[in-house]
């Protein structure tokens, strides 16, 4: 006799969406594996990721240090799984800035319309046209290389992205039958807004998530690498790889190499998450790319 072992819902849920998107399972599965890197790193680093040893100054890959170590002496294996609590500490609060300040501001411009609608998009426009990492160069160098001014500077130059995926979304929705009925009613701006069209509209911000975060990463890793991001010795790749550059001439490559490895993984699973649940989350986009 054999018996069938039935799987649990949620089982069979993960198994339908990683065949319906396998680019949302292979991303998911690689920010999981940062996210855990991240959350263990006291645990799973072998040393202290800002311990200097003069002694063991650029060693070669082997032995206790898997990864070698840098011009400090410091363990590049060490350094590289702290370097991913940074890249988290640093995308996630960029995002939710972004979310918070672009957000409302596409509810209000969509819905309302006119003259404001016409001067925020023009000032949007103007932001995308600059290009974002000269913005970032000069704001961050005049406020100050802190953690803090990256992740502000990082967000809201995101928040133009978040605020015209949602005023889109809204100028579909403002006509709606649902929307008109709650004027009837005598729904104030605000709860018409909050209530009825934000949970409709917020589909396209999340989606796009991912992709920002991803971007996050990136933008703060080459400040980090031009000198005026997160500064030395603390473990940010983008520092790790600016060191590294300076001793490829001279062979010790495992310097800058191993942190460049994990920003490019870190980077492509956020953006394999995000193209992923963006094909999961709009079927539209999902039947124009087969």
């Amino acid at each position: 006799m054999s018996a069938t072992i039935a799987s649990p819902r949620w089982v069979r849920r993960i198994g339908g969406i990683s065949r319906r998107s396998p680019t949302l399972a292979a991303g998911v599965f690689i920010i999981l594996g940062f996210a855990a890197m991240a959350l263990l790193a006291p645990w799973i680093a072998p040393f202290d990721p800002e311990l200097a040893q003069s002694r063991n100054v650029l060693a070669a890959p082997g032995g206790a240090h898997l990864m070698g170590t840098d011009g400090n002496g410091m363990d590049v294996f060490s350094r590289v799984i702290a370097g991913a609590r940074w890249a988290f500490g640093i995308a996630i609060p960029a995002v939710l800035v972004g979310l918070l300040a672009g957000v409302p501001l596409g509810l209000y411009t969509g819905y309302r319309g006119g003259w404001f609608d016409e001067i925020a998009m023009r000032f949007f426009d103007a932001l995308r046209v600059f290009p974002s990492i000269i913005l970032a160069l000069a704001v961050v160098a005049a406020a100050g290389p802190s953690l803090l001014n990256v992740v502000l500077v990082i967000g809201f130059l995101d928040s133009p992205v978040f605020a015209r995926v949602v005023r889109a979304e809204v100028l579909a929705l403002r006509h709606s039958t649902f929307v008109e009925s709650a004027v009837s009613a005598g729904n104030p701006t605000w709860r018409i807004l909050f209530v009825h069209i934000l949970p409709n509209a917020l589909q396209g911000a999340m989606a796009q998530t991912a992709v920002r975060a991803a971007w996050a990463v990136r933008i703060s890793a080459t400040l980090a690498f031009l000198g005026v991001g997160i500064q030395p010795p603390t473990p940010e790749w983008g520092a790790m790889i600016r060191q590294g550059a300076e001793y490829l001439v001279t062979g010790q490559w495992w310097v800058g190499v191993f942190p460049g490895i994990a920003l490019i993984l870190m980077v492509l699973g956020l953006n394999m998450l995000g193209d992923g649940l963006q094909d999961l989350l709009d079927p539209r986009r999902k039947a124009a790319t087969r």
